[in-house]
Parts: structure tokens; C-alpha cells; sequence
């Protein structure tokens, strides 16, 4: 059996009359950039995520540097995160001139371990970014109180993590700025690049909306900005999926209920931990080998039994060759919780499309290799 990773077209398929219809709406208004298709998907953005506004960027990358840049961090300052996500997360502090700052993960969560987090809190430290990886919110009770005690801004990356929510709080709900990805293969993802900055602030919003679009907010009109909009067409068929993210989400969170299930009993796999009382959505299922040299051959022993299995992420950001490539960065004490989540994950093919035959004939050939292993 074939097990793809992604179920990019099944998905189309579904949606195709709704996102079609998005399409053709957009395509014969004759507005495709900062049109009325992109309004409307933002207030429908913001008002999923219950917050008071919602701007669409060209890609979760300049989601991050450009609400960075918004609130005025950048050369001189530091941002505190985690070193065991998407190299996006510390290039987007470097490209607004900041410096990275890496503390360890938490060993369950994978996501960061707010004990971590004041040791390295110096007088130039200005913002804490959290990333809600692999699907589940990070511990943001924590670390909200940790961002008021030293008056530090707070922006989550929430580019994996659509729909989750912490029980008692909801993504962007503790912070000054929620960013989200939109590249395709996310839990809510386009047919291309996009991203966008979720936020109760009016005056944040107001600056991004201006950097976003060459610094103006009137025809003829600018100061200093960039030219990053999600585009009218990216944005009709983000509209015509966010209608059905929660079911998506539902979908993922039973292939993993699923998987775990089957896999409970492996000897040499840790599983994904899921906090009591928090809505992990599953943008990834990772599992950890117990030891780094078991990683790579079992990624190929799943491969050549026909399972795109992959790995997020396999190198850590502060572990890769060229370091920090001329950029300002820190370290604080060991990060020996991410270095391991880097050197044992393996992603199994997750999404909603999925079938139990699939995800059944993965489990065997995972339990096959775990029983190999002695």
C-alpha cells in the first residue's frame, strides 16, 4: 500500500464546489489584490478566532518579522524562543534585526518550557515567541504571566495550529499578536503561500495593514513598508475551508486517537502527549524513537514500505550548518529536550482524508518495526 503524506487533492476534491465558486467570484470581479474577497475572509478569519481584526499577509514568515516590526522591535532587541521548530520562527526576529534568543523545549510538549524562559529575560529582552508546534497551544497561562511580570510583548506563531485552544484560552487570546501560515500544507492551507496576523490591538493592526501594502493606507500615499498581501484568489479558497475547519480538525484529532491507540504498546516510540483539558489538533502526528541512531533507518524502513513518513524538524535551528549565518542569536542553558526532539521525530502521514485502512497499515508497519527492534 501507498500512504501519501499530505491529502492535498482528496481535500480539492471535497471543497471543489465551494472553493471553485470563491474562485470564479473573485476572477470576475475583476479585483484581485486587496479586493472585497480578502475582506471578507478576514473578518470571517477574526471572527473564528474571536478576535476584533485579522490581516492577510503574503506568508506566515512576514506574519512574524511584520508584527515585530509593528511593534517596534528589532536592531538592539531580543526575542526569546524555542530552537526545535520551522527555521521561520528565529529567521523571520532576524530579518526585523533582532536577536534570537533559544531556550529549551518542554520534554512532553515539545513546545517551550516557560520554566526556561526568565533565565534568559536581559534588559534587552523585548518579546517572547512562543510556537504552538505541531498542532497544540503552548502553555500560555505561564507564559503571559512571565510577559506581564517583565512587561515583554507576546506574539504566538500559530502556523500549525488553527482551531486549538488551551481549554481555558483560545489562540492570540493571552498575547498582543497571533500569526498564522497559510502555505498548503497546513491544517487551513492555501494553493500557495499565505499568511496573516490575528490581534485585539487596534493600533497593531493599523501598522500592519500599512506595512503590509508599501507603507499607505490611501492611494499615493506612504511611508516605509513592504509589499506583502494575501492575495483575493488565495483568499476565496481559504474562506470556502475555514467553513469546515473544526470538522478537519475533528477528522485529524480521530486518525490520531487512532494511531495512538495502535501504537500505545512500542517499547522504543514515545507518542505525542495531548494536556488534559487542551484541543491539539494534529496539524502533525510525531513520534520519537527512544534513540537518535534509530531514527533514520526506521524513517527509510517506513518509506520503502510505502509510507511517506517525514521528519519535523530533524535539525535543530541553533544545530545547523553555518550558525546563526551572521545573525545575532543566544543560547541559554542546555537545550537537551530539543535537540532530541530533533534528532528522533518522525512525522506519520496525517490529515483529515485519511483513511482507516491507511492509518491502520501505518500502525502495523510502525508496531513491525518497534517489535524488530528487540
Amino acid at each position: 500500500m501507498k500512504v501519501e503524506f499530505y491529502g492535498h487533492v482528496r481535500q480539492y476534491r471535497n471543497l471543489q464546489k465551494a472553493i471553485d465558486a470563491n474562485l470564479q467570484q473573485v476572477l470576475l470581479s475583476g479585483q484581485y489584490v486587496m479586493g472585497p474577497m480578502l475582506k471578507r475572509f478576514e473578518e470571517e478569519l477574526a471572527r473564528y478566532h474571536g478576535m476584533k481584526y485579522a490581516i492577510g499577509v503574503g506568508n506566515g514568515t512576514d506574519a512574524i518579522w511584520l508584527t515585530l516590526m509593528a511593534l517596534d522591535i528589532g536592531p538592539g532587541d531580543e526575542v526569546i524562543t524555542h530552537p526545535n521548530t520551522f527555521f521561520a520562527t528565529a529567521e523571520a526576529i532576524w530579518i526585523a534585526g533582532a536577536t534570537a534568543v533559544f531556550v529549551d523545549c518542554d520534554p512532553k510538549t515539545k513546545c517551550i518550557d516557560p520554566a526556561k524562559i526568565e533565565a534568559a529575560i536581559t534588559p534587552k529582552t523585548k518579546a517572547i515567541l512562543p510556537v504552538h508546534l505541531y498542532g497544540q497551544c503552548a502553555d500560555m497561562i505561564a507564559i503571559s504571566k512571565i510577559a506581564d511580570k517583565h512587561r515583554l510583548r507576546l506574539i504566538e506563531d500559530n502556523a500549525q495550529g488553527i482551531g486549538a485552544n488551551g481549554g481555558s484560552f483560545k489562540a492570540g487570546e493571552l498575547s498582543d499578536a497571533a500569526t498564522i501560515s497559510f502555505i498548503i500544507q497546513k491544517n487551513l492551507g492555501t494553493f500557495g503561500d499565505g499568511g496573516a496576523v490575528v490581534t485585539n490591538n487596534p493600533d497593531l493592526d493599523a501598522q500592519i495593514r500599512k506595512l503590509r501594502n508599501h507603507g499607505s493606507n490611501a492611494r499615493n500615499v506612504h511611508s516605509f513598508g513592504f509589499n506583502s498581501r494575501l492575495d483575493d484568489l488565495h483568499a476565496g479558497i481559504l474562506s470556502a475551508k475555514l467553513a469546515h475547519i473544526d470538522e478537519a480538525n475533528d477528522l485529524r484529532r480521530q486518525w490520531a486517537t487512532r494511531y495512538t491507540a495502535g501504537l500505545k504498546h512500542c517499547r522504543h516510540l514515545d507518542l505525542p502527549v495531548e494536556l488534559p483539558g487542551y484541543r491539539h489538533v494534529f496539524h502533525l502526528y510525531v513520534i520519537e524513537t527512544k534513540k537518535p541512531d534509530q531514527r533514520d533507518p526506521f524513517l527509510r524502513f517506513l518509506n520503502d514500505a510505502g509510507i511517506d513518513a517525514k521528519t519535523h524538524y530533524s535539525i535543530a535551528i541553533h544545530q545547523q550548518a553555518g550558525y546563526p549565518w551572521g545573525k545575532s542569536a543566544r543560547v541559554v542553558g542546555p537545550l537537551t529536550n530539543a535537540e532530541h526532539n530533533a534528532a528522533c521525530c518522525i512525522s506519520l502521514p496525517m490529515f483529515p482524508e485519511l483513511t482507516a485502512d491507511e492509518a491502520d497499515y501505518v500502525t502495523a508497519k510502525v508496531v513491525e518495526w518497534d517489535r524488530s527492534q528487540g
